[in-house]
């Protein structure tokens, strides 16, 4: 089977996010990158599938020179092949982003024909818009399953599991399908170091994609004004208890 698995490079959780002068953008001079915690359980599902399955399997992302170091890492764990859709850096809106994964996959095809699974992360871990995925299957008139915590592929159908209120909900669809996975899906191995030795003599090939914006565009990114908080210590033992009937009447508890 051929699967597809598209990763976005995100700014490394924990990091402080600093604007740039003009507001509209983050500085990224002091910053770590990796991909979305989804995406790297996408990338080891689709590594999974292949080795129980056979096939092969192709990682793409669209963003700078730099983001060749995730698809990298992505190959460092067994997939294949990589694709960099190369743009300056600034951001893409998911209109933008999944029309030219859409112009991709659609010229891979022709040349290699279908890809059985096209793989997701659920939403990306900095903008979350949940999008990209969804558009790219409407494009494709392919089935598509978001929030996936389980895929199996039997022949030419897969089945999807995926969490609901109360219990889980079941998908069966032919391939080839779209599927956003969810973290949780599996547990992502680490890069071993023949791994990434591997991955780095391995070429990537490099494309430019055609923007076409389909949503607003962005004016001013404002960051919200970090809370502090503070805690009181009432007391310690029987002496502290006064002062908890205090504020507990001032709350209104009492």
């Amino acid at each position: 089977m051929r699967v597809l698995v598209c990763v976005k490079r995100v700014p490394a959780t924990g990091g402080q996010i600093v604007l740039t002068a003009d507001d509209r953008a983050i500085d990224t001079r002091f910053l770590g990158f990796t991909v979305s915690p989804h995406e790297e359980c996408a990338v080891e599902e689709a590594a999974r599938l292949v080795e129980a399955h056979g096939g092969s399997s192709v990682v793409l992302t669209l963003g700078p020179e730099v983001a060749a170091d995730q698809l990298r890492d992505a190959m460092a764990i067994g997939i294949d092949r990589a694709i960099l859709l190369e743009t300056d850096g600034s951001d893409w809106d998911p209109g933008a982003t999944a029309s030219a994964i859409t112009d991709v996959v659609r010229s891979q095809e022709a040349a290699d024909g279908p890809f059985d699974l096209i793989l997701f992360g659920n939403e990306s871990a900095d903008s979350g818009g949940f999008q990209v995925g969804i558009r790219v299957a409407v494009a494709l008139d392919r089935p598509c399953v978001t929030g996936a915590k389980g895929l199996a592929v039997d022949g030419r159908a897969a089945t999807v599991r995926r969490q609901a209120a109360g219990g889980w909900e079941e998908f069966d669809v032919e391939l080839p399908a779209v599927v956003s996975v969810r973290e949780g899906i599996n547990l992502p191995r680490y890069p071993s170091v023949p791994g990434r030795l591997r991955a780095k003599r391995k070429e990537i090939e490099r494309m430019v994609p055609d923007r076409r914006p389909l949503g607003p565009e962005l004016i001013r990114l404002i960051v919200p004004v970090e809370k502090s908080a503070t805690a009181e210590i009432l007391g310690t033992g029987p002496e502290a208890a006064p002062r908890v009937v205090e504020i507990m009447r001032e709350l209104g508890v009492l």
